[in-house]
């Protein structure tokens, strides 16, 4: 395969040493290209060499990133959400989900995201590859939530023995289903309400 030079950086300063590094902003046109791409077509018509030519790069440069769709279906879904929802400490249970709540509803209010929901939730059945993909995504995610309930725990919040399966579903899925599977709405009254049931449930 041609080698795409515009993907390097060049740093005349000194002798290279080990891989070229690939340009950031080429990863970032390829990544709003792939989420674009996927909105459109749905993930059984997402064509790679698509996405390359809608970023304005060559295949190459995007094949040395992500060696086939599914690849990058889970980087990308792992790396876009996991930034967007990274709240941190808060101080308090309420307040760390009510960061949490909030940063969730900002992406699943996104346009490009809600019709990428519903494709994947019907592709997964037909698709055992993105099944696989997102696997990863979804471990990260739940250790997340893990990240809040330890310091709920260290913070003398929850009890340390609560049930962290159920926590975990509880803190995600209200929202979600509201937003994502019902076409809801959820105005910031509604998601200060909601952290405050969620923070009842898990001090249960």
């Amino acid at each position: 395969m041609e080698r795409n030079r515009s993907d390097v950086k060049k740093d005349t300063s000194r002798p290279p040493s080990g891989a070229a590094v690939m340009r950031g902003e080429v990863t970032e046109a390829l990544t709003r290209a792939f989420f674009q791409e996927w909105a459109r077509t749905g993930y059984s018509g997402l064509s790679l060499e698509h996405v390359a030519r809608s970023a304005g790069v060559g295949k190459a440069a995007l094949y040395r990133r992500w060696p086939e769709k599914a690849v990058m279906a889970s980087d990308l879904l792992s790396r876009v959400g996991l930034t967007i929802t990274d709240v941190g400490e808060q101080g308090s249970l309420e307040r760390d989900l009510k960061a949490l709540l909030f940063a969730i509803r900002r992406v699943l209010r996104h346009p490009l995201v809600k019709r990428i929901l519903m494709d994947l939730h019907a592709e997964i059945e037909r698709t055992p590859a993105l099944e696989r993909a997102i696997r990863p995504f979804q471990r990260a995610r739940r250790k997340r939530i893990d990240a809040l309930i330890d310091r709920a725990i260290e913070r003398g919040d929850v009890e340390p023995l609560i049930d962290r399966e159920t926590a975990a579903d509880l803190v995600a899925a209200p929202l979600y289903w509201r937003l994502a599977v019902l076409g809801g709405r959820s105005d910031r009254a509604h998601v200060e309400r909601l952290a405050r049931m969620i923070a009842a449930a898990l001090r249960a």
